[in-house]
């Protein structure tokens, strides 16, 4: 008989902020501010996360539209190739979203436990 490899557990909380009827910030677009402060350009973060650039840029005006203060700033082409960073109003959103994923696993500890111990071993 095979040794069974005890599954990995992984609980996770997933915001969504609306905005009317826009979703002004995600996981997904969370992910996408990650990319671009990484990766310096909306189209590096779009290939980063395998979407189109153009998929990126709707996501990024999204968020602009639905925030006060812009969460990227955008340089254009030219000599420098153009490139993309956060601001520091998007760095502000990225670091309270981040908090409030960390904040909501530690309200939900016990009720954690108690979903890890019903899972299949």
């Amino acid at each position: 008989m095979r040794a069974v490899k005890r599954a990995e557990i992984s609980i996770e909380p997933r915001f969504r902020i609306n905005h009317g009827p826009d979703v002004a910030l995600g996981p997904g677009k969370v992910d996408l501010l990650e990319w671009v402060k990484r990766a310096g350009s909306i189209a590096g973060a779009a290939r980063g996360m395998g979407m189109s650039y153009m998929r990126a840029w709707m996501l990024v005006k999204t968020m602009e539209r639905c925030f006060r203060e812009p969460l990227i700033e955008v340089a254009r082409g030219g000599a420098g190739h153009g490139g993309a960073k956060l601001t520091a109003n998007g760095r502000a959103v990225l670091q309270l979203y981040r908090q409030m994923e960390k904040q909501s696993l530690s309200a939900t500890r016990s009720a954690q436990k108690g979903i890890r111990a019903r899972l299949r071993a």
